[in-house]
């Protein structure tokens, strides 16, 4: 503020006034750019864009991308390595990569200063899509890659009933793409949801069940029933939600009795050298979520637990 209060210099005879500058605003948040998942369109994420610019102040571009604009990838039928499992992104994926840099271009408008960078938020595939956005396009203009949900590593080899079902992208990713890094310069950060826990097909329960959710499907997707009135309870076993989710996980990182968002598990949504962060109750998917019995990583109470991340 301006301030013209005389200083008074009591070994001098006269009186000075002093102009103070003012204060520096705080400086504005990143722009951000939203990475759609597989299956996902632009719309899905109107409601994590409005959360963000209203609480946050984050200005946001999603990567303009239709549902039938996915079914660009079926091109891969035709590619020997598809069936090889030995798939590279381009050019399948080149469309993508293509809506990713114009997203970018229109949020580097956004930024109100130079060289402060913009974050990628990818969600699901849109998180290693990201990565592989970076290694052939460059990373100087992004200062943060959050994931949500996003199944980063390739599924195990060998393992009996697992088909890697990105035909080897995900291995291109984890052998081509740059390690993940916390630095000042650049940041990855990786969040997991724990909505359900997946089951074996055959074999009981892999934890026992929670004493405060007896009589009811408790947090593990186990149900418990009475023991003839008594006070105890016996496990019934895993539901047949939790085996069908289990497997589910399993396709991604070889086992089925993990925790995860209902479509991703949580091992495989965290990466080395990131900072990973796992969220309790938190459903994978735009599609089929609510804010209230079913939130998922843009939903306002979910959001709240991240998106500081965005303003530092």
């Amino acid at each position: 503020m301006l301030s013209l209060l005389p200083a008074i210099n009591p070994h001098k005879r006269f009186i000075s006034f002093s102009i103070t500058s003012p204060s520096s605003a705080p400086p504005a948040p990143r722009p951000a750019v939203i990475l759609p998942g597989l299956g996902n369109n632009t719309g899905d994420y109107e409601g994590l864009v409005t959360t963000l610019k209203e609480r946050y102040d984050v200005p946001c571009v999603v990567a303009q991308v239709s549902r039938i604009d996915w079914l660009r990838n079926a091109a891969g039928l035709f590619d020997p390595n598809y069936w090889k499992g030995t798939l590279q992104p381009s050019p399948i994926l080149h469309w993508y990569l293509k809506r990713v840099e114009k997203a970018i271009s229109d949020a580097k408008l956004l930024c109100t200063q130079e060289g402060k960078g913009i974050s990628l938020i990818g969600h699901s595939a849109g998180g290693w899509l990201a990565r592989v956005y970076m290694e052939k396009f460059g990373f100087s203009d992004i200062s943060l890659l959050l994931t949500l949900g996003s199944p980063h590593l390739p599924p195990p080899k060998g393992v009996q009933g697992v088909i890697d079902q990105t035909r080897g992208l995900l291995d291109y990713v984890e052998m081509n793409c740059a390690p993940a890094v916390y630095t000042p310069e650049l940041r990855y950060i990786c969040i997991a949801g724990r909505y359900i826990q997946g089951a074996r097909i055959t074999g009981g329960a892999s934890s026992p069940p929670d004493e405060n959710t007896l009589g009811d499907t408790n947090s593990d997707g186990e149900e418990s029933l009475p023991n003839n009135g008594n006070s105890k309870y016996v496990p019934a076993g895993p539901t047949l939600r939790a085996r069908f989710v289990g497997q589910g996980y399993k396709q991604v990182c070889g086992k089925a009795d993990v925790w995860g968002d209902g479509v991703v598990p949580e091992m495989a949504a965290h990466l080395e050298g990131a900072l990973n962060i796992s969220l309790e109750g938190v459903y994978h998917s735009p599609v089929g979520s609510d804010n209230d019995t079913r939130p998922w990583y843009g939903s306002p109470s979910v959001v709240d637990k991240w998106a500081h991340h965005l303003l530092n």
